[in-house]
């Protein structure tokens, strides 16, 4: 019987948050070890461990797996969350595509400085009402099912409402011109599997703090300053 997933990256969302946000979907339990020093991630490199030489890293049926989208792809196929067949599945590709360039506007956002955080902040507000959240209330709408592709629970479901989570915290009420991503968002996050990430006590991790993200920029050695979109 293989063993739990064990999940390599720091204490803090990131870039790994989605896989735990998959995998919790999912039902499956996993476990972490948290990157905190500059020789743990110097460990990983000379023991071969990441092929590109970064994280996230997911081991996972005998194999040591990097490139975020990979992981992804590799973990919804596993479980079941990647569609019937092909079309299916182009759909999910999409509209994963499309969240992934949305959850690119705040995943830096940590780093920013103070003055960059608050242009950064109307920027994602900006983008995801005028771009991408009526992308996907058009979705729902046409096709008046309860789930994103083929009226199946799938990956995009999962990522949309991690998306839409992310967003809130800059802006609670962004949602208000958007039923049925209100609607879709009660749905989702009351499916048993997320509805139990969603508790407190969960492996979900919260907003980034200075803490998280002074780790990464030791672990990582990055001295360069990061400019907003």
């Amino acid at each position: 019987m293989a063993g739990k997933p064990k999940l390599y990256y720091f204490d803090g969302r990131g870039k790994m948050e989605s896989i735990r946000w998959l995998l919790a979907a999912a039902g499956v339990e996993f476990e972490e070890e948290f990157l905190e020093t500059r020789e743990q991630y110097e460990k990983l490199l000379q023991g071969g461990s990441l092929l590109f030489q970064q994280v996230p890293m997911v081991e996972i049926d005998g194999m040591k797996m990097v490139q975020t989208r990979a992981i992804l792809n590799y973990i919804a196929g596993k479980y079941s969350l990647y569609g019937k067949d092909l079309k299916e599945r182009a759909l999910i590709d999409m509209y994963v595509g499309g969240t992934d360039d949305l959850m690119g506007f705040i995943l830096m956002f940590p780093f920013l400085s103070a003055e960059d955080k608050e242009k950064q902040r109307a920027v994602i507000v900006q983008k995801a009402t005028s771009r991408y959240f009526p992308a996907y209330e058009k979705i729902l709408k046409d096709h008046g099912q309860d789930f994103l592709v083929g009226n199946n629970f799938s990956w995009a479901d999962v990522h949309l409402l991690e998306a839409i989570l992310m967003v809130e915290e800059k802006k609670s009420d962004v949602l208000s011109g958007f039923p049925q991503l209100q609607a879709f968002k009660a749905r989702i996050s009351n499916i048993p599997t997320i509805k139990k990430f969603l508790e407190p006590g969960s492996q979900r991790k919260p907003v980034p703090d200075d803490k998280y993200v002074e780790t990464v920029r030791r672990v990582l050695r990055m001295y360069y300053d990061v400019k907003a979109n």
